[in-house]
């Protein structure tokens, strides 16, 4: 049991007893995914008005109904083509409100540097579903790459609870590019019939790890370890800092 799977099967017992109620309830799959993405538009708007907690808190609630439309589609029978579509496209929308909340707060606070950072943010990271979607036309599987949507809501949690969204920003940017880059890549092997590099770099570069394994348990550390060093105020004027992180750390 790894560090990230001992948290996932904790999270599990909740969320069976609510996956119970809802299909006791009869409450249709695509019902629940459409509340889940109405509840991260509220969560959006706390985000732009500097509410974080309580943003990260509505976000727990929203990504509630987000997990379990699935499950509650397959223990009742309702899977279809169109439900799969429906919660994709759904979920586009709950990324591009919870990026615009905090671009709009950025803007209010006259922060030019993490609008830019957020609104690129939000470019990479649809691009990284978009970039899976149209390669599984393609290919059989593309599902490469670290940052996914279940590593970034999970991240604007964070932010959102401890007031570090400066750094959770900068890894959303540089691990989305490197996904999309990743699976753009992997794509171009795959369709030539190419083999895929070997080496320590290329298993970073090719993330093809699953969660809850040591490897993605190493990952994380290091992600939360420099999220947590990245000075808030960075948010709030990036120039204040001086160096920035570099000299944060110096002092």
């Amino acid at each position: 049991m790894t560090f990230t799977g001992a948290i996932g099967a904790v999270c599990m017992f909740p969320l069976r007893a609510i996956i119970g109620i809802s299909v006791a309830l009869g409450i249709h799959p695509n019902v629940l995914t459409l509340i889940g993405v109405l509840i991260n538009i509220v969560a959006a708007w706390a985000l732009a008005v500097d509410s974080f907690v309580l943003a990260g808190v509505i976000m727990i609630v929203a990504n509630i109904f987000d997990f379990i439309d699935g499950k509650v589609a397959h223990i009742t029978g309702k899977q279809s083509e169109f439900g799969a579509f429906w919660d994709s496209t759904l979920d586009r929308f709950s990324d591009l409100a919870l990026f615009t909340g905090l671009i709009w707060l950025y803007a209010e606070r006259g922060s030019n540097g993490y609008v830019l950072i957020a609104t690129l943010a939000l470019i990479f990271s649809i691009m990284t579903s978009y970039a899976r979607a149209r390669a599984e036309c393609l290919i059989d599987k593309c599902k490469v790459g670290f940052m996914e949507r279940p590593e970034r809501i999970v991240l604007f949690m964070i932010g959102a609870f401890t007031d570090r969204m400066a750094g959770v920003l900068w890894v959303l940017l540089v691990l989305s590019i490197i996904t999309v880059s990743n699976r753009i890549h992997y794509t171009y092997l795959a369709l030539n019939k190419k083999p895929l590099p070997t080496g320590v770099f290329a298993r970073f570069f090719f993330w093809r790890d699953e969660r809850a394994t040591v490897p993605y348990d190493i990952w994380v550390a290091a992600i939360l370890a420099f999220v947590w060093l990245v000075p808030p105020d960075w948010i709030q004027d990036p120039a204040a800092s001086g160096m920035g992180l570099l000299g944060y750390l110096m002092n």
